[in-house]
């Protein structure tokens, strides 16, 4: 047999190997934050800050649907009313103080009331806690480079398909055999990242944003965050992801010809797990292949 024959057969088990690894720890994890097509309302949250945020949109949207029931009433009583039939002769009054004192007070009372509950929740995600484990991500044009502060772990983040990973930014069948090998499936293309950003269940993360380049924007809908990440400037945004599973985000700011295609790919397993990737990743394997999790393989709903 010659030599070059075993090489190449070696070097097909290996990839074959690395591939069956990927997936099988991919498909440990329960793929949580992703957006739906057809689906509406919000990705599950799965921090407290995405769960405030949630609360807080459904009670504004409460008080502005009783609004505009209420506008609407007066609108079909004065068109039903005041009209030329029902109402051939004009009033001739100017004003009303009582009521033009009431409206203004009354929208007063109703943006306060909001204020008293939107603004706490806005202090929660300004104000940047102590992290328990620190990350700098890096926005350039279009894709995404991270840093493990205190560990001295970096790399950078491409989107499966697109022209670093050998992809054309379209789906083919080449690509479909990337995301397969990765463990996700062809759904997950403008998604899915050849490497992934790992944390721990329940710990504090703070992720210092900033850019090389222009302006981009570092966000993950589950988790209910997203910051700007200015060219120059280092930013904070902090989560605690209170379940496992893997969870998708985007760059939410227009930057360039292929703002589309610069997603955002956080993976959040248990401690050991974690510990166990981090050991790996020193040695320059960021790869989340082979680390176990005990959540079931599934896609989950955004009911």
């Amino acid at each position: 047999m010659r030599l070059s024959t075993v090489t190449n057969g070696i070097a097909a088990a290996g990839i074959a190997t690395f591939a069956a690894g990927s997936a099988l720890a991919q498909q440990a994890l329960e793929i949580i934050g992703q957006p739906v097509p057809g689906a509406t309302g919000f990705q599950p949250a799965v921090t407290e800050l995405a769960e405030d945020i949630h609360w807080l949109d459904h009670m504004i949207l409460y008080i502005i649907t009783a609004i505009v029931i209420f506008v609407t009433g007066l609108l079909i009583y004065t068109m039903v009313r005041f009209n030329s039939k029902s109402n051939p002769t004009p009033a001739r009054f100017t004003h009303n103080s009582p009521l033009e004192v009431a409206w203004t007070l009354i929208p007063i009372v109703v943006l306060v009331f909001i204020g008293a509950f939107s603004l706490p929740i806005l202090f929660k995600q300004q104000e940047i806690p102590v992290g328990e484990v620190t990350i700098k991500a890096t926005g350039n044009q279009w894709y995404w480079s991270y840093e493990y502060v205190d560990e001295g772990i970096s790399f950078d983040s491409y989107m499966i398909g697109s022209p670093a990973t050998g992809g054309t930014n379209m789906m083919t069948p080449e690509v479909e055999a990337q995301l397969k090998a990765a463990g996700y499936s062809k759904d997950q293309f403008l998604l899915a990242t050849d490497t992934a950003v790992v944390v721990p269940v329940g710990k504090t993360i703070v992720v210092q944003v900033t850019a090389t380049d222009v302006i981009h924007s570092w966000k993950v809908p589950a988790f209910g965050v997203m910051q700007d990440a200015v060219p120059g400037r280092t930013a904070g945004l902090w989560f605690k992801a209170e379940k496992e599973g893997i969870y998708f985000g985007q760059c939410s700011e227009l930057c360039g010809q292929m703002h589309a295609y610069m997603p955002i790919t956080v993976k959040v397993v248990s401690e050991a797990a974690y510990a166990e990737w981090l050991a790996k990743a020193k040695t320059g394997d960021v790869q989340l292949s082979s680390v176990a999790a005990d959540a079931p393989v599934q896609v989950a709903s955004n009911d």
